[in-house]
């Protein structure tokens, strides 16, 4: 007798327990929890002030409105968002086979199979993925020093050129109240021609440079407001905390060497190394085969009885044993300890170096301040209200002012250099007010 003609269709349907009341479960708790610790949120828009502008003001915009800062925000959110994922286990699959298409000698199986990951994949990966989040982490410290560097070497820089144009413009005054004064001498047939001549060159050379301070000033104000998303900056002058002549603090070598160990390319370079073991450890556990488990019910309607069916179901390692993916992840773990070193080093030979800048252009500033300014500024003085008088000529004004005001323009570039000095440490270490710990690991089970 023949048999008759089979046919068979497989169903195959993973099953997603809840998964809708799972969802708005988790966007509920994620809108009521707050945020995981190391994480960055946009604050409440804040307005620049049409006003007077100090650092503190500077930064709290910056923090609020930098686009580069949000974007690092927004990778931490990603990353920890992909923690959840990888806590994930595989879902369970239905499968549904029918054989025979005719009612009477139709055998039913249903089927249920659920994989089973063996060696310690999953831990691996929720330890790599907590890695991931872990180094978005410390990225956006790092962005954040940054651009607490970047504000605050452009907000001293404003201030440098907001004395630069003063400068400029005591010059400029000095040059036409000169040039007034030698046409009055001329006129007395006291002085030759040639005196006013040169007081008009001289005249027109300082209205030079007050207009070329003046741009550097626009660009310098244009380049702060620029870091908080502002390209026509709307504050009035900036304000110098702890006055004019207030130098950046120099750190000493302890603490040096304190931030240095603290540091974010430090912390993300030792993190690094966490995640490439961690990365090993699942290519370890990839050599494990997953155990595949089914259970099901077949149903013989020609025989009219039931059966249930127990399967166990894992892949034999025989041509593909992972060694070559094992084998790549540890040279890249001890890529990652090699690096850790470089790291280290590269950043105490650039933050020592930093700090001798910081140290010099200090000294040169102090040296002009305390001793060569005030010499500078009485003999100015003295040689305007003594041309004034007409017991000077005007080359003598002319030398005393090319002396105070280059002294005065050393010591502005002094000044800055300090501040530039002490935003590149900031740069490379990190700020020394920002927390360093980063996110606890919740155990797994």
């Amino acid at each position: 007798m023949r048999r008759p003609a089979v046919a068979r269709v497989l169903v195959y349907a993973p099953i997603r327990f809840g998964s809708v009341a799972f969802l708005f479960a988790v966007q509920a708790a994620w809108a009521q929890s707050p945020a995981p610790p190391g994480s960055y949120r946009p604050q409440a828009a804040l307005v620049e002030p049409a006003a007077p502008l100090n650092l503190h003001q500077a930064l709290a915009l910056a923090f609020a409105a930098n686009p580069e800062l949000a974007v690092a925000a927004r990778e931490v959110e990603a990353t920890q968002a992909a923690v959840e994922q990888s806590g994930a286990r595989p879902n369970p699959e239905l499968a549904v086979e029918v054989e025979d298409t005719r009612s009477l000698t139709r055998t039913t199986t249903v089927q249920i199979s659920q994989p089973i990951e063996l060696g310690g994949k999953r831990a691996a990966r929720i330890g790599a993925a907590e890695r991931e989040r872990d180094l978005a982490t410390v990225d956006l410290r790092a962005r954040r020093s940054e651009l607490r560097a970047n504000v605050t070497a452009t907000f001293h820089a404003v201030l440098a050129a907001q004395e630069r144009v003063k400068l400029a413009a005591d010059t400029t005054d000095l040059a036409r109240r000169a040039s007034e004064a030698a046409a009055k001498r001329v006129l007395a047939g006291k002085v030759s021609p040639v005196e006013e001549t040169k007081a008009r060159v001289a005249e027109a050379g300082a209205r030079l440079d007050a207009a070329q301070a003046q741009a550097e000033l626009r660009a310098t104000r244009q380049s702060l407001a620029a870091t908080w998303g502002n390209l026509a900056p709307r504050f009035g002058r900036a304000e110098a905390p702890g006055g004019d002549s207030a130098l950046a603090a120099l750190p000493t070598p302890e603490v040096l060497a304190a931030r240095v160990a603290s540091s974010p390319a430090l912390q993300r370079a030792q993190i690094e190394v966490q995640r490439r073991t961690a990365l090993s450890e699942g290519a370890r556990a990839s050599q494990v085969p997953d155990l595949n488990v089914s259970l099901g019910l077949k149903r013989d309607n020609a025989l009219g009885y039931n059966q249930v069916i127990v399967a166990l179901a894992i892949p034999l390692p025989v041509f593909d044993t992972r060694q070559g993916a094992l084998l790549e992840a540890l040279r890249r773990e001890d890529k990652s300890r090699d690096e850790l070193v470089a790291t280290q080093l590269r950043l105490s030979s650039e933050a020592q170096q930093a700090r001798d800048r910081l140290e010099a252009a200090r000294t040169e500033a102090q040296m002009l301040r305390d001793d060569v300014l005030p010499g500078a500024q009485s003999a100015y003085d003295a040689a305007t209200k003594g041309f004034e008088l007409g017991k000077f000529d005007f080359l003598d004004v002319l030398d005393a002012q090319r002396t105070f005001f280059a002294a005065k323009s050393q010591y502005l570039r002094a000044l800055a250099e300090t501040y530039r000095a002490a935003a590149d440490i900031d740069r490379l270490l990190g700020d020394a007010a920002e927390p360093s710990a980063l996110p606890q690991t919740k155990p797994q089970e």
